[in-house]
């Protein structure tokens, strides 16, 4: 190390533990190394949800302003500051944020992270060489009014708001998918089914359009959780006090940090409990399961409407994605519902991480927010993938096997409860019961029994009286 430090390979930074030979073209510094070290863990880094490292130098500008503007740091330095943090809200520099995205210290590598790879390339901008901290320290003057347990929580709740906005869209463009073809298959008549059994007469187009209002609501629910992400600590600094932070820092630093973020971010009433209060990730990780569970629950009704195409229920036809086996010759199989239902399964085991992590917090402080912001990123940008891709490459290219919906309607045993206001519950069991029997259309039954007349049957038996709610009218005699 030595020679290497000689040739300039390396620098030598220092903290309260020691010294330690940094990278000389590294942005990052001494605590960065420590935490490369700390924790060798699931080999992501923290550069890659650019979300979050976007939101956190927004954070850091923000402060940096406040600060500025409150003459609590020199103009120049804080200049300095303000221009890095744009460069990475830009994209420059991601690959300088290296820790493990699961880190202990409640996110202090995160902070230490960032404070080191601002100050150095704002030590670039003042004309200075990386790690000359005396020009420019990543503690005294980056971190300035600050603490990790501020300045991390408040970047992430900044980050997830970016990614929820995605989400949000993408959902609504699934859900338009299926108001397409709600309104395609609205004349398409079928047997609807409760726990796997024949029921009563439906359109497919009122099964698709129960997909797209499932969707739509949670759209909402999205909106409600996202409000309570909006309220942040940020001026809290170590337990919610505010100490070491000028009474007018805070409400500027977060008009700032909205200014800059277009997020409406807003201070929390009491800094303290906002400082160790979790219950907002909860809430969200609540909604992104919820989402995930109808989503998957409408995918298991894709792969079982579209089973066969000769041996299944074969109602619908998926758009084929790709050949289904390595040993069947033309086998298709359902692999687009498939993923999604695997995102599901995934979103629904990060809820779990996340409501233990928030119930282990202890006193005025949570120490798993990391693991919490990583199982919530993850939860978002997966679904808004697979929202993505179930939109685009599967419910747009849907058709419907209508031929063979319109013989099972007038087949199935269950289109004698239709009759069951005309003729009576009795009459419409034998002739439920028969029609399975003997493998006859309950039509052909009635007319047979003088039930009903032809022309009061096909009044009946139109896709508007079969499918929702109409005055009944009995037969006389």
């Amino acid at each position: 190390m030595t020679d290497k430090t000689a040739s300039g390979e390396f620098r030598i930074e220092h903290d309260s533990l020691g010294e330690m030979a940094v990278p000389a073209r590294a942005y990052f510094g001494i605590h960065t190394m420590r935490a490369l070290e700390n924790f060798p863990i699931s080999s992501v880094p923290i550069g890659v949800i650019t979300d979050l490292i976007r939101a956190f130098a927004i954070v850091k500008r923000a402060a940096a302003s406040a600060n500025r503007d409150l003459e609590l740091m020199d103009a120049a330095k804080a200049g300095a500051i303000i221009r890095a943090c744009e460069e990475i809200e830009a994209g420059k520099l991601h690959d300088q944020f290296v820790v493990d995205v699961i880190q202990g210290g409640a996110g202090t590598s995160t902070n230490m992270n960032f404070n080191e790879v601002i100050a150095n390339r704002g030590l670039e901008l003042l004309g200075h060489s990386r790690g000359e901290y005396s020009s420019l320290h990543p503690l005294d003057d980056v971190n300035a009014s600050q603490s990790t347990n501020d300045t991390y929580p408040t970047a992430v709740r900044v980050g997830l708001c970016f990614a929820i906005h995605r989400l949000h869209a993408a959902m609504a463009d699934l859900r338009a998918s299926f108001e397409k073809k709600a309104f395609e298959f609205r004349e398409v008549l079928k047997i609807g089914r409760t726990q796997l059994q024949d029921a009563v007469p439906m359109t497919l187009g009122q099964e698709f359009s129960t997909y797209a209002v499932m969707i739509g609501e949670d759209e909402e629910r999205l909106r409600e959780a996202m409000a309570l992400i909006t309220e942040i600590n940020l001026g809290a600094t170590a337990i919610g006090t505010g100490i070491n932070t000028d009474p007018d820092y805070a409400p500027l630093a977060c008009r700032y940090l909205a200014q800059f973020s277009g997020v409406p971010v807003k201070p929390a009433a009491n800094m303290i409990e906002a400082t160790q209060d979790t219950g907002a990730f909860v809430q969200l990780s609540g909604v992104l399961k919820r989402i995930a569970c109808k989503v998957s629950k409408t995918c298991n009704d894709l792969r079982l409407l579209s089973s066969g195409p000769q041996a299944g229920l074969c109602e619908i036809m998926l758009p084929a994605r790709a050949a289904g086996s390595s040993i069947m010759p033309g086998k298709v199989n359902p692999i687009i519902p498939e993923v999604v239902n695997q995102v599901a399964f995934e979103v629904i085991g990060n809820d779990a991480t996340v409501t233990i992590a928030s119930e282990a917090g202890q006193l005025q402080l949570n120490a798993f927010e990391p693991i919490m912001a990583y199982a919530l990123y993850k939860s978002i940008t997966h679904l808004q993938a697979a929202c993505g891709t179930l939109a685009h490459n599967c419910v747009d290219g849907i058709s419907a096997n209508v031929e063979l919906l319109e013989k099972r309607v007038n087949m199935s045993a269950g289109l004698a409860t239709a009759l069951n206001p005309y003729i009576g519950y009795e009459a419409a069991s034998e002739v439920a019961k028969d029609a399975v029997k003997y493998g006859r259309s309950v039509s052909e039954l009635v007319l047979e029994r003088g039930l009903l007349s032809a022309a009061q049957l096909r009044e009946i038996l139109q896709p508007d009286i079969l499918t929702r709610p109409t005055r009944i009218r009995k037969k006389k005699g």
